[in-house]
């Protein structure tokens, strides 16, 4: 069995999207061991009760200084990868080397465009609009060291049209994660993903 651990810090529609491709069939051997939030009372931990995960939650405030490793010492050992799914914390230290490879993130943009420090939720997309970009997307991606800067596993696309609202965009590119990340896991449950450098093969 390919065991996981999902960290969130909100609603968690991207965990909500894995749960269900797991239950369909389309992610086989795999189980999601642990759920942390980084964020108390967040949508995400009731997601993870109805489906009898184990739920943990990391307050920010409180572990802001240390919050990597307090994460290390609940996984270690225990899953073969790491999926952020919209988790706001930026993970660092002994977990990033613990897990090269075995951590990944979905970003609301096509990296690198709209993406580093202050590149999250709706501000991703406001950006995108002001700058008047014709496409944007999403991109799963292995976390490193920096702030998006991993090897790039998955990008998809959305046409971004004149009259879109951030709301509108984040809704449409949303879509196209909940399609990204489940795939991105079952690619690497499967040991179809190779990795060199930042070239990222798929088998």
């Amino acid at each position: 069995m390919f065991k996981i651990a999902v960290l969130v810090s909100g609603g968690g529609s991207n965990l909500g999207s894995i749960i269900e491709h797991i239950k369909s069939g389309y992610i086989k051997n795999t189980s999601i061991e642990y759920v942390i939030s980084d964020t108390p009372d967040v949508y995400a931990l009731t997601r993870a009760k109805e489906n009898n995960i184990k739920n943990i939650v990391l307050d920010k405030k409180i572990y802001k200084n240390n919050i990597s490793d307090e994460i290390l010492k609940i996984i270690q050992g225990k899953v073969d990868l790491v999926v952020l799914g919209g988790f706001f914390s930026i993970l660092q230290g002994e977990i990033i080397k613990e897990f090269k490879n075995r951590i990944i993130n979905i970003h609301p943009s096509l990296i690198p465009s709209f993406c580093g420090k202050g590149a999250y939720g709706i501000h991703v997309h406001e950006k995108a609009l002001e700058y008047g970009v014709k496409v944007s997307g999403c991109t799963v991606h292995f976390v490193d060291e920096g702030t998006d800067t991993g090897a790039i596993i998955i990008q998809k696309t959305v046409n971004v049209n004149a009259e879109d609202t951030p709301r509108e965009l984040q809704l449409r590119i949303m879509e196209k994660e909940h399609e990204a990340l489940p795939e991105a896991v079952k690619l690497i449950s499967e040991g179809r993903v190779k990795v060199e450098g930042r070239k990222v093969f798929i088998k």
